[in-house]
């Protein structure tokens, strides 16, 4: 069995940063990639970073130069540093660790972005 639990939301001003974390433990076999995606209300899931093994990282258009990623190596953790935040920011974040032999979600953590 395979845990993911994320961490670090919370409420933050316009303009301000986050920082959240995740780590996956348990019965992994082969992790090569931990994404981040969130899902605002109303909205679909998107995805907003994604670091592998070998240290190649993608950003979602709306978050590049604003967010960064790190981890994702062989302590199966991630670190998404999220500053500038706006409004269009909020949602759930959620943390997607992919395996070769399986993929696995978080819970989600809830960012707030409101003066």
């Amino acid at each position: 069995q395979v845990q993911v639990v994320e961490s670090g939301g919370g409420l933050v001003q316009p303009g301000g940063s986050l920082r959240l974390s995740c780590a996956a433990s348990g019965s992994i076999v082969g992790i090569y990639a931990m994404d981040w995606y969130r899902q605002a209300s109303g909205k679909q899931r998107e995805l907003v970073a994604s670091v592998t093994i070998h240290g190649t990282r993608e950003y979602g258009d709306s978050v590049k130069g604003r967010f960064t990623i790190s981890g994702g190596g062989a302590n199966n953790t991630v670190i998404m540093q999220m500053n500038k935040l706006e409004p269009e920011d909020a949602a759930d974040y959620y943390c997607h660790v992919r395996a070769y032999v399986s993929a696995d979600w978080g819970q989600g953590t809830q960012v707030t972005v409101s003066s």
